[in-house]
């Protein structure tokens, strides 16, 4: 299972422990946020691409949707998005529960700049029941992120 590896990959740097499963499901912004009591822009989604044959995976905001031109502008095509099947084998992870952490070689990660209002932010850990809470400067250390990008859309106030 998935969130094995993401557990085993968070005991690596001691916090396996801060990972959270639910009873019920978090495969959505909307049900992660009402698991974890918390507004749905703090869900750090984890959407993957793929690009020039290989997957891509941007993390953003909850609340925040792509923006085709500014993802254009970034990746030089249109936003297609993999599909469940192509998540899991490319990724590591189910589309529910994919996530930056655990994931196969060759996955690229960005970190879009919609969640840079947050302190802490919620990702899935592998699983469709569940998350971690990181702040931002874990987020980019336990990713293994290339850089920050803005190619979202619809979060700003």
């Amino acid at each position: 299972m998935a969130i094995e590896k993401a557990k085993e990959y968070f005991s690596k740097f001691g916090i396996s422990d801060r990972i959270r499963e639910f009873d019920v499901s978090s495969a959505t912004v909307e049900l992660a946020a009402q698991a974890l009591g918390c507004e749905p822009c703090r869900i750090a989604k984890t959407l993957s691409f793929l690009v020039d044959g290989h997957a891509v995976l941007i993390v953003a905001a909850g609340d925040a949707k792509i923006d085709n031109p500014k993802y254009k502008a970034q990746f030089g095509a249109k936003a297609k998005m993999l599909t469940p099947d192509e998540a899991e084998s490319l990724v590591g992870h189910a589309v529910g529960g994919v996530c930056p952490f655990a994931i196969k070689e060759g996955v690229t990660v960005y970190l879009d700049e919609s969640l840079k209002r947050f302190s802490t932010v919620f990702p899935a850990c592998g699983s469709s029941n569940s998350a971690i809470e990181l702040t931002i400067d874990e987020l980019e250390k336990y990713s293994g992120f290339v850089s920050w990008i803005d190619v979202c859309k619809n979060w700003q106030s």
